[in-house]
């Protein structure tokens, strides 16, 4: 059923956390702030979920910090590093908001971008909302992970056949139909949005999937992806293959 724009909708904000950068906490409420001053009237409030994967780099004083400044938010936590997919899916099994939105723990996306991914949700125009960016992303991104994007697009548009090529973006959000999907994965490292696109685009998932264009703030510093992790995803992009052919 569509979300009735007059209606208040809840948004649950999730975002998985390991060695996060310096004074991401207060990134995190300045980029709060700005986020909510551009939301329509219906949408919110904002309920922060941060999903400790494994990092000893958390401290009690941080969890303390966004627990007396934000109203809605809640903090868990496990002591083995698992993979983002992980985080997340940990993180939206405890949602009951309407809508749901996961991004980065650095928050990266300019809030604008944010805000018109859930105003799509809200607003009924898709289940799925998903980033996609353009070439001015690539911009500022290091080599390596540009051909590694651009390659798995590819493959993604020609092997998979998705309405939506750019699956890796890290801002995306569904309502509670959408989320059901996003629950059932299995991949917990960089390949589960991947799977999750796939998923959704099942003729028996029956969801509306719709790519929304994003942009990434000025500045974001982007880690190396580890060989080591590329290896083991090649083997989930096979099995991601395969259950395409059932």
């Amino acid at each position: 059923m569509s979300q009735t724009p007059d209606l208040v909708a809840p948004v649950a904000l999730v975002l998985p956390c390991y060695n996060p950068p310096a004074h991401w906490t207060i990134n995190i409420l300045e980029s709060l702030e700005r986020l909510q001053a551009l939301l329509p009237a219906g949408i919110g409030p904002v309920h922060l979920y941060v999903i400790n994967d494994g990092s000893a780099a958390v401290t009690a004083a941080d969890v303390k910090f966004l627990q007396e400044r934000l109203p809605h938010f809640t903090y868990l936590t496990y002591p083995i590093n698992r993979g983002k997919g992980y985080a997340l899916r940990t993180g939206m099994a405890q949602v009951k908001e309407p809508i749901c939105l996961f991004t980065d723990i650095d928050f990266p996306y300019e809030e604008p971008s944010v805000a018109n991914v859930l105003e799509a949700l809200h607003s009924g125009q898709c289940d799925v909302a998903v980033g996609t960016r353009d070439e001015a992303y690539y911009a500022q991104v290091p080599a390596g992970r540009v051909f590694i994007s651009k390659a798995l697009r590819r493959s993604t548009r020609f092997l998979l056949g998705l309405a939506v090529s750019d699956t890796q973006c890290g801002l995306k959000g569904f309502n509670q139909r959408g989320r059901e999907v996003f629950l059932r994965g299995q991949i917990d490292r960089y390949l589960f949005d991947l799977e999750f696109i796939f998923l959704a685009s099942r003729p028996e998932a029956e969801l509306r999937v719709k790519p929304i264009p994003v942009r990434l703030k000025p500045g974001i510093i982007f880690s190396q992806l580890n060989p080591r992790i590329l290896l083991t995803e090649s083997g989930s992009f096979l099995k991601i293959m395969l259950a395409r052919l059932r």
